[in-house]
């Protein structure tokens, strides 16, 4: 569909033939009646539009899109159950920095307002949880709001952003302008960091005996990795990467310490907590990593880089800000750096700590299954190249830990929003990006049975994606939190106590192939028949014992200090000082 500018169109038909201006390749949704008129010249386009079972999944796995292809993922959805099903989908882009539009129908316009039929505010419920959103009612704005939807969405600091278009603005016709160019009078990210403050950086870092790099899911968004690289190799200073950030410094580099946090290695948490200098970069200081927040890093000077303003200072106080792209920022500070720090004990340090205390886990009984050797050797066994997506609870720290994170953008999760469901559709939407790679989705038995239906989608399209459920017959997390802290009073957490629902069967049901382990053996071969089928999904069942636990631990709302790398145990810090 190329038209001339000034021809006359229909809404719909703008709406189409401005996605595919953007350069839009797929899109994920479901019609009903107030996106419906957009959905017949979609039938003509260039556009792969995947039919989802549920809007949150079209979210989701727009999201998954946009995270392994680096592009703007879109979704579409009608008024009303249809709008508000994406919400949660919204809400985790927002919270994990990912460039999404969401594209919503919308009553008539003269009906707004009126509570009809399906109709939902849905700009003022999600303009929290937006970067911007448009409420459209005139045919002619149609190209514009598009343009600026897509530019708002992926650039600054990444994040999805709403199109609510009135169904009659999409049956009525106007010629079709698109604009050159884009007049944002308040939106003007600021990319090129300040160099006063990179020089004002390096001073710091220059003069500093105990620094470390900790590295957030804004270095991944702006696929600074080479940067990331380099200043690490110049320097010899030590790493953290967090949850949303695995992957940006291979495990395997000898500076790297691991994922820091609530659920962190000891070496990574450490690091933070005993350095003089942190040098954060496209990182937010989440609750998750800081712990009890007026005890973390009580000695350090702090180095915040970000794109988005608003995250410097908010939750610590920040002694050198730089405000830029994260990429440019890391290329500058190599280039402005001409005394490295004298830091050789320090890393030593660090060194014995995280050969010591590498992320391990307890035998399970005789015959069952250990839940992290099943993350582990799916990740031995998968190609180097394979792209993990992962629900969230317990299997996702497995998963955070036991993986191999050797290179960047093959890691998908959610972070800020913690979102149980993300994973099923996430991969989908991961392998319509990369259908030459491997795709695994690594869930749980609960996260599981939230989105499973886009398996139908799956196995209807040809999207082999491989999904490992490691059942534990209960919500594995919460589980672990009763028997620390609630006197082993297990409310409400066993999913599966009659064995329902069958896993491999309804699997099978759904078009995927459905195989089990419960044992070792079954479990590397189970692994090795997954990889080799790769004209529809497979979902593997891993039947793993209930009681594993995520190691190490900071228990919430206490000092980072407080971490734990047993039941049981003294804290780490009380048998060895750092």
């Amino acid at each position: 569909m190329s038209r001339a500018d000034g021809q006359l169109l229909t809404g719909a038909q703008a709406l189409v033939e401005s996605l595919e201006r953007v350069g839009v390749e797929v899109a994920f949704g479901i019609p009903g009646g107030a996106i419906l008129p957009a959905y017949d010249p979609l039938f003509n386009s260039k556009i792969q539009h995947i039919l989802v079972r549920h809007e949150q999944g079209g979210g989701h796995a727009a999201e998954g899109y946009a995270i392994a292809s680096g592009k703007v993922g879109v979704c579409l959805a009608t008024s009303g159950p249809g709008a508000t099903n994406l919400v949660t989908a919204i809400g985790n882009a927002y919270m994990d920095s990912t460039p999404l539009v969401a594209i919503t129908g919308q009553v008539n316009s003269t009906a707004i307002g009126t509570d009809a039929f399906q109709e939902a505010d849905i700009r003022g419920i999600v303009m929290p949880i937006t970067k911007h959103s448009f409420l459209i009612k005139h045919t002619k704005d149609i190209p514009l709001a598009i343009k600026e939807a897509f530019h708002i969405a992926s650039t600054g600091r990444p994040g999805p952003v709403l199109v609510d278009i009135a169904k009659d603005a999409l049956a009525a016709k106007a010629p079709f302008h698109w604009p050159e160019a884009l007049d944002l009078p308040g939106y003007k990210p600021t990319v090129k960091p300040h160099i006063r403050q990179i020089r004002a950086a390096a001073k710091l870092i220059s003069q500093s005996k105990r620094p470390v790099l900790y590295v957030g899911g804004g270095v991944v968004r702006a696929e600074a990795f080479k940067e990331l690289a380099a200043l690490v190799d110049k320097t010899q200073i030590p790493v953290v990467t967090t949850l949303m950030a695995r992957g940006a410094l291979p495990d395997s580099h000898p500076l790297h310490m691991g994922m820091p946090g609530m659920h962190g290695t000891v070496a990574a948490v450490g690091a933070l907590q005993r350095s003089d200098l942190i040098i954060a970069v496209g990182t937010r200081f989440d609750d998750r990593v800081t712990g009890k927040l007026d005890s973390f890093a009580p000695g350090a000077k702090v180095i915040h880089a970000d794109i988005d303003p608003a995250e410097i200072g908010k939750n610590r106080t920040v002694d050198v800000p730089i405000v830029g792209d994260c990429r440019q920022t890391l290329a500058l500070l190599a280039d402005e750096i001409d005394r490295v720090p004298d830091d050789a004990a320090w890393v030593q340090t660090l060194e014995k700590v995280k050969e010591r205390y590498q992320p391990c886990w307890e035998e399970a009984p005789d015959g069952e299954l250990s839940p992290q050797e099943v993350v582990q050797r799916i990740g031995q066994l998968s190609p180097a190249d394979s792209i993990y997506v992962t629900g969230v609870g317990q299997h996702q720290m497995w998963s955070a830990h036991f993986l191999p994170h050797e290179q960047p953008m093959k890691w998908l999760t959610s972070g800020g929003a913690g979102t149980m469901g993300f994973c099923v559709p996430a991969a989908m939407g991961a392998q319509v990006a990369q259908p030459d790679k491997v795709v695994w989705g690594i869930d749980g038995d609960g996260c599981f049975q939230m989105t499973n239906q886009e398996l139908v989608t799956c196995a209807l399209n040809r999207i082999p994606i491989k999904i490992a459920v490691i059942n534990n017959h209960t919500l594995g997390m919460v589980r672990q939190w009763q028997t620390l802290f609630y006197d082993s009073r297990y409310s409400n957490t066993d999913l599966n106590t009659e064995h329902l629902p069958n896993f491999p069967m309804l699997a099978e049901a759904m078009g995927c192939a459905g195989l089990r382990a419960t044992n070792e053996t079954e479990m590397d071969e189970c692994i090795a028949k997954a990889l080799e089928i790769n004209d529809r999904p497979v979902v593997v069942e891993f039947a793993v014992h209930k009681d594993a636990m995520v190691w190490p631990m900071v228990a919430a709302g206490v000092s980072n200090d407080e971490i734990q790398v047993a039941r049981n145990m003294a804290p780490v810090w009380e048998e060895e000082e750092l």
